[in-house]
């Protein structure tokens, strides 16, 4: 046995996303990081040992221009790339590569922490190390830093370090919650184990061994879709333990879930019920998926009000979309749904003051032990969530070393660096404006070689091999909603469409509440526009809206049987189309349909726009839209488009500014459709392993101030990357503009930008 003693500025504990996007942020800024883990993989329930797929803020499509970006969207779209059939193995080695790449990470698998020294009162504790067994390797590691992280999901470093925690359901009247128990109980979610079929061509027996549970016997063939071609995380609902202590019992919750699995198998291929035969069982996993231990205890614990009214927090730093998921705590043997769900109108603010220890000083944490109510926890708690947590965790833990202070130090004293850092690195958040002093982009003139002035979906020529030919004529059996940017102001909306009989059709405007929301809260206008018998012709509604500041509206055309309307793809930028019906493509689970984000969805459509003209002109995609900050869909799409883009003819973004400057890199953020789900195991495939809307090939230049051409600094082919950043040389001197010529896209018919900033 050897052992040793590890420094580093900060030292993360967990190795799923969450520790992940962790330690990469930290080390990104800069300081000396070490990551440990204790599993061979990283990853954590993502990975290939436990195989659940990476959920977060889109929540399988709900909710709309969602998907996390930074260090997690990194993660999304290299999968995309790699990993079209999405291969759990393959994903391992996504997340492992964008740990190894980080020279300053130093990385610990199959060490598991269990030992924590901490000094201090109770209501101030400093850890001073931990300090882990690596398994094989017989090297006992004590790990030494000013900050360290628990992203262990379980909180056990905060367990051993002294911290304040929570363990499961407060009552109604601890924090106003309605869908919390009137009295407190301690029961949580329960943990999974999955499983994966395969089909071998030919007949394949099954003689169950004796652990097998025989599932007749259980309420699971009564309340639960047992299909013969599911298999992963189809089978979410295999879950158990929330009546027992999920850490005390984590062995005998898995010898359960197990026996389950084989005696579901037994039935799949012995009960003569399904087409089964040449099915064989390929894979059952052996380390159950935790969902909820202990929620650590923050400077704010995020509630049901904040996640269903999406508060506002000036600490803001990362969001959830997923809804606010309960489910029994008898698991797989409860006689209702699987799963409760309410989601919120759109993408919830999870605040800093719930990433770091109420008590212990020196101590932050993201992922499932994130401070937060049960209730809360439902929303927070899927991976890609965990990670944007992670992300602006590692951030402030960087910022902690550099300025020699404390979390709560960081809060009270550098919240705004914290938050501009985070936008500075295309991190998964919401509302910030970009005021980064240091940006030079947010003192220039902007200009573009050419802009997309009016929002409207063309008609398409229909192409062989296109899935959506069938739909271009879509009857108005159902209200259909258009999602479109007002800046400044909507005059009228012009369609295409058809009559069987002369008609009239009804149009209403309405805006959408919250920046970031995408439905059809307040009716702002409206309007009945006459439609005579007959084929296509374009018709005029008449529906102003001006409102004070730019933001996203929905336009709503009312059912109406006797009209057809054409369909069109791809999708405009700042473009959505939703539909008026509940859907629920899960049988297993009960979803509220109160909600408009859950009675306006998008998934019957996506991907498709209503043919339309709104009018008059906007500035909804204008060249200084690449200079404001948010990143995302907040108000509006906020990025720069190019009129659509000739062969042979480049489209340019450029910087001008009245005095020379000088400056040490430029930085880029891509669209990459931020409405597209990228599930790691696709549960919802996506047929493009890059996203059309990146720009693909563009040079970065520069023109001297002193005089002389525009230099390259940069010079890029094939990219498929959302953000990217440019070192600028050291004898560059002072600059006078800046430009990014944009050759070729993925795909798309514009040049979109999303950010363009210029470092001091």
């Amino acid at each position: 046995m050897r052992t040793q003693t590890v420094e580093a500025d900060v030292v993360v504990v967990g190795g799923g996303l969450a520790g992940v996007s962790a330690a990469v942020a930290a080390a990104r800024l800069g300081r000396q990081v070490v990551l440990v883990n204790n599993r061979p993989v990283l990853g954590g329930n993502s990975s290939s040992e436990v195989r659940v797929w990476v959920c977060g803020a889109t929540a399988h499509g709900n909710q709309r221009w969602a998907r996390e970006t930074g260090i997690v969207g990194e993660m999304y779209v290299e999968n995309q790339y790699r990993n079209p059939e999405g291969n759990p193995v393959y994903w391992d080695d996504v997340v492992l590569d964008t740990v190894r790449r980080e020279k300053n990470i130093r990385l610990f698998l199959n060490t598991d922490v269990r030992d924590v020294a901490a000094t201090g009162p109770d209501d101030a504790r400093r850890i001073e190390s931990v300090t882990g067994w690596t398994m094989g390797s017989e090297i006992l590691s004590t790990f030494t830093a000013p900050v360290f992280l628990d992203c262990t999901g379980d909180g056990l470093v905060g367990h051993l370090a002294g911290a304040r925690y929570r363990l499961g359901k407060e009552s109604q009247a601890e924090f106003g919650e309605e869908w919390a128990p009137p009295e407190p109980v301690r029961e949580f979610l329960g943990s999974t184990l999955l499983f994966y079929t395969k089909d071998l061509g030919h007949p394949v027996k099954y003689v169950a061994p004796e652990t097998a549970i025989d599932i007749t016997t259980t309420p699971i063939p009564m309340n639960r879709v047992i299909r013969s071609g599911d298999s992963g995380a189809h089978y979410w609902w295999i879950e158990w333990g929330g009546e027992l202590d999920i850490v005390d019992d984590n062995e005998r919750i898995r010898d359960e879930l197990r026996g389950v699995i084989l005696g579901i198998w037994d039935y799949i291929k012995n009960s003569g019920k399904f087409d089964a035969d040449n099915l064989t069982l390929e894979w059952i996993g052996n380390v159950p998926g935790k969902r909820e231990y202990r929620r650590l205890i923050g400077d704010y614990t995020l509630h049901q009000g904040d996640v269903v009214d999406q508060t506002v927090f000036e600490d803001g730093v990362a969001f959830g979309g997923w809804s606010i998921d309960l489910h029994p705590a008898q698991g797989m043997y409860a006689e209702g749904a699987g799963a409760l769900q309410r989601f919120s109108e759109g993408v919830f603010e999870i605040p800093y003051r719930s990433l770091y220890s109420v008590n212990v000083e020196n101590m932050l944490f993201a992922g499932r032990d994130v401070s937060a109510t049960h209730i809360a926890f439902g929303a927070a708690r899927v991976m890609a969530t965990c990670g944007a947590m992670g992300q602006a965790a590692g951030t402030a833990a960087a910022l902690c070393v550099e300025h020699g202070t404390t979390p709560r130090g960081i809060y009270t004293d550098h919240l705004d660096e914290l938050r501009q850092t985070l936008l500075r690195w295309d991190a998964p958040a919401v509302g910030i404006a970009n005021t980064d002093p240091h940006d030079l982009a947010r003192r220039a003139r902007v200009t573009a070689s050419s802009t997309t002035t009016r929002v409207a979906a063309p008609v398409a020529e229909p192409s062989d091999g296109d899935p959506y030919d069938a739909y271009d004529v879509y009857d108005l059996d159902v209200d259909l909603g258009i999602v479109l940017p007002v800046d400044p102001r909507l005059d009228t909306v012009e369609l295409l469409v058809s009559a069987r009989r002369d008609t009239t059709l009804s149009v209403e405007v309405f805006s959408t509440g919250k920046p970031q929301n995408v439905v059809p809260a307040h009716l702002e206008a409206k309007t009945d526009v006459v439609v005579p018998a007959g084929d296509e012709r374009w018709v005029t509604a008449h529906v102003p809206f001006a409102p004070d500041v730019p933001q996203n509206a929905v336009v709503v055309l009312r059912a109406n049987p006797d009209v057809a309307v054409r369909l069109t793809s791809p999708l405009p930028a700042g473009v959505l189309t939703l539909v008026h019906r509940v859907d629920n493509d899960d049988q297993n689970v009960q979803i509220s349909s109160e909600e408009l984000l859950v009675q306006w969805p998008t998934k019957p459509l996506r991907g498709r726009s209503v043919v339309f003209r709104a009018g008059p002109d906007t500035r909804a995609l204008a060249p200084e839209r690449a200079t404001s900050g948010y990143h995302r869909n907040h108000g509006g799409p906020n990025l720069w488009a190019s009129s659509p883009m000739v062969a042979g003819r480049d489209e340019w973004l450029r910087l001008d500014w009245d005095e020379p400057v000088t400056a040490r890199e430029v930085r880029l953020v891509l669209d990459d459709d931020l409405d597209v789900e990228l599930n790691t195991l696709h549960h919802h495939r996506t047929p493009d392993e890059i996203m059309p809307t990146l720009v693909k090939d563009y040079r970065v230049e520069v023109l001297p101030a002193d005089g002389g051409d525009w230099v390259t600094v940069a010079d890029e082919t094939d990219n498929r990357w959302r953000l990217r950043t440019h070192p600028l040389p050291d004898d560059l001197g002072a600059l006078r503009a800046a430009r990014l010529v944009v050759r070729a896209t993925n795909g798309s018919a514009q040049a979109r930008v999303v950010a363009l900033r210029v470092q001091e």
